[in-house]
């Protein structure tokens, strides 16, 4: 992440602030323009043979063609557009949400000319906008069909899902769509979810190592004070995963303590 602190200071200024509703109004009117002339709808579509032929607005319209036909699925797909670039935007600032849709951008069109096929839309590209929210905010409700309350979350297992069956049995130009989809969220989200991993392998250490124990023996000693929960049992204790080894403090010396390196 160092990389990207460099790269923000340097390249901050430039960023371009509120995309996701520029993408969305974008959008809204290209659905109108369509209801009028629906055989339109090709010119919008990243085609690399036709890219090869001049034809380069193809590198810009495929973001702004719409999800769907349907006016309320449209709109529940915009509003949800909206809401999640938005959130990911104020989280992250404008030149983090700028990089994290500009390296899918381009990997996105990159795939066009690697996999056969070289014929994409915008979904697989906003898709990663999903994932990114999803993991962020994994316990955010939806309505379902406008009915049924469901996280965040689940959505985005679902997702997981689909795209390792995708990948499994689909086409060479879908598995490298997929890839340029979620190689944004690998380079945003990686080290903190192998971080977690890894934090949670020793949560699995430790309880099984409490199993083993014996009953009269302490599982919990602050590394400061040398409190157990047999010597103070309305002491509650934290491990600290900054902490070089996660070592236990008692609640006491968990709070503003110096981390061990």
């Amino acid at each position: 992440m160092k990389l990207l602190n460099r790269l923000e200071r340097k390249f901050a200024p430039f960023a371009l602030p509120n995309v996701t509703l520029a993408i969305v109004v974008l959008q809204s009117l290209i659905w109108v323009l369509l209801r009028a002339r629906p055989e339109a709808v090709q010119n919008f579509i990243l085609d690399r043979s036709l890219l090869l032929q001049g034809q380069w607005w193809r590198l810009l319209s495929f973001i702004i063609l719409p999800a769907t036909d349907n006016p309320i699925f449209l709109f529940f797909a915009l509003w949800l557009l909206y809401l999640m670039g938005t959130a990911l935007e104020r989280q992250w600032g404008a030149f983090r949400f700028n990089l994290y849709l500009l390296i899918a951008y381009l990997a996105t069109i990159a795939s066009i000319f690697i996999a056969p096929g070289g014929v994409a839309t915008n979904a697989y590209l906003l898709g990663s906008i999903f994932l990114a929210f999803a993991h962020l905010y994994p316990d955010f409700q939806l309505l379902l069909f406008f009915i049924l309350p469901v996280k965040v979350k689940w959505l985005a297992l679902i997702t997981w899902i689909l795209y390792f069956i995708s990948f499994a049995i689909g086409t060479w130009l879908t598995r490298a769509l997929i890839v340029a989809s979620v190689l944004n969220f690998l380079l945003f989200f990686g080290s903190d979810i192998l971080q977690q991993m890894k934090h949670g392998h020793r949560r699995m250490t430790r309880k099984v190592g409490a199993l083993a124990a014996p009953r009269d023996q302490a599982i919990n000693r602050c590394i400061i004070c040398g409190k157990t929960e047999k010597s103070d049992p309305k002491m509650e204790f934290r491990y600290c995963p900054e902490c070089a080894g996660t070592p236990c403090y008692c609640m006491e010396h968990m709070q503003g303590h110096v981390h061990r390196k």
